[in-house]
């Protein structure tokens, strides 16, 4: 069974392993069960699911109790969601862009580091934090952001003992050679054909997927939980490379406010399907977590 229209080729790509994290419940634990049905819609073998369950058994992320589909997995770190799972605040901010409480102040944050070669691990895990915040390479060893971001980046620089390599600053007139207007110097250092791109891929899902829960009606447990991992690894290969530029910066219309308006909907309207005779006894944490982090801003 096809749980919605769309063409199989559009479902989002999502690892074994990825599931497991993101059909674990409240309680901790995966219903194997569960686990091989949604990993059957998803277009995964069973022989993929055991291999993937046992690598994460012997990698001490999960134990296992029992056999089979009626064995019972236990998380043994206890927010274990996996890669699935939004960083709240990230998405919060988002939203908050998207309703216009969070105008730009002009300003540019900078951040300048020189780390040996000797320290090379933690000057590329300094690196990727910035790419993570949603800076951006200006030039070698120079990163710009649009946010704030400076007590974060302070933050991983401290944990990483590189703190006294790193000079913050901000500017409100950056120019790159004759270039300073912001639009156009943020369309020269960010890939905002990329970003755009992925959230159309996401606005085209959640509009699908929705369209599809308005005909139905309802759909079984196993469906539904089918189609809540699918709307969550989309909205994450959206949202997480997102720098999250202020709208002041950003082309019009930007698709990323348009994608999270119908992945608001499309979630909500999952949400607030009839119970399932075979739903899970104990809530997703999946469903928790982007509960939290797609509502509304208060006072919308």
């Amino acid at each position: 069974m096809n749980h919605r229209d769309t063409p199989e080729t559009d479902r989002p790509e999502i690892p074994t392993r990825l599931l497991v994290h993101a059909l674990v419940r409240e309680d901790g634990t995966v219903d194997t069960g569960e686990l091989y049905a949604v990993a059957g819609l998803l277009g995964m073998t069973d022989q993929q699911v055991r291999l993937c369950v046992k690598r994460l058994v012997t990698e001490g992320r999960f134990t296992q109790e029992g056999r089979g589909r009626k064995a019972v997995l236990r998380a043994v770190a206890a927010g274990a969601t996996g890669a699935i799972a939004p960083d709240a605040d990230h998405v919060r901010h988002a939203y908050r862009q998207d309703h216009g409480l969070a105008p730009w102040d002009g300003t540019w944050h900078l951040f300048a580091f020189a780390v040996p070669e000797s320290r090379r691990t933690a000057r590329d895990a300094l690196r990727e934090a910035l790419l993570h915040l949603g800076a951006a390479p200006v030039q070698g060893g120079l990163y710009v952001s649009a946010n704030p971001i400076a007590e974060l980046v302070e933050a991983h620089a401290r944990h990483l003992g590189v703190l006294d390599s790193v000079t913050f600053l901000t500017s409100t007139d950056l120019r790159i050679g004759d270039t300073d207007d912001p639009r156009l110097l943020a369309a020269a250092i960010w890939p905002l054909d990329e970003i755009a791109g992925r959230h159309e891929r996401l606005a085209d899902f959640a509009r699908a997927s929705a369209g599809h829960l308005s005909r139905e009606g309802s759909l079984s447990g196993t469906e539904q939980l089918t189609l809540a991992v699918e709307l969550a690894a989309e909205f994450t290969r959206a949202m997480t490379p997102d720098p999250l530029l202020p709208p002041e910066l950003l082309p019009r219309p930007w698709p990323g406010s348009r994608a999270r308006r119908l992945a608001q909907e499309c979630w909500t309207a999952l949400r607030a399907l009839p119970t399932a005779q075979d739903a899970p006894t104990s809530p997703l944490r999946l469903f928790r977590i982007y509960g939290d982090a797609i509502a509304p801003p208060a006072g919308q």
